[in-house]
């Protein structure tokens, strides 16, 4: 089972439906799925305006392609791709990620010390190159294969594989105790 916000079940009626033309199903299934497109959207974009046109440009795209969805893997899955390729459009328009809160899926939030965890991890984050972190977002988050990031840059799965293992070790490094404290990330 995926823990991805895209994984909806979607209605088998409420698909047909919508690839029928009816208006209200495809409005149904864009407020079924407006709050994960747009968080992965502002996740890689980090941007809230971007993503907002991100989710707009996706959910076109959805309309625009609908009756070639062929439900070989489940409908959330093909949506999650379409937006995805929507927000990595904007990006190679716009050369720039900037992550300042990733990854809050993975952490606890109910305990100082997984705030602080949360806090540290962003920061880490931040520090990566640009394609690196999409690896690690892609990869970690959304739980994309090597194949399917390499497809998604045009490159190939040691690529991707590459990517990920250079973003793991700088992310440890920047996450390891410090022997002298907070000094490092200028708390002190």
């Amino acid at each position: 089972m995926s823990t991805s916000s895209f994984a909806i079940e979607l209605p088998k009626h409420l698909l047909a439906r919508a690839r029928n033309g009816d208006v209200h199903a495809f409005e149904e299934i864009y407020r079924l799925f407006e709050r994960p497109v747009y968080t992965l959207a502002w996740r890689l974009l980090n941007d809230a305006d971007e993503a907002q046109e991100t989710l707009h440009d996706a959910m076109l795209r959805l309309f625009q392609k609908l009756s070639q969805f062929r439900d070989e893997a489940p409908f959330w899955s093909w949506l999650r791709q379409i937006a995805v390729n929507e927000a990595l459009m904007r990006l190679r328009r716009r050369r720039l990620i900037d992550y300042t809160d990733v990854l809050p899926e993975l952490v606890d939030e109910r305990t100082p010390a997984a705030l602080l965890e949360r806090h540290d991890l962003a920061q880490a984050l931040a520090q990566l190159p640009a394609i690196t972190r999409s690896v690690v977002w892609l990869f970690h988050v959304e739980g994309y294969s090597h194949q399917e990031i390499a497809q998604q840059f045009g490159k190939t799965e040691s690529f991707s594989k590459s990517q990920l293992a250079r973003g793991t070790q700088k992310l440890r490094g920047l996450l390891a105790p410090h022997p002298e404290g907070l000094a490092h990330v200028g708390y002190v």
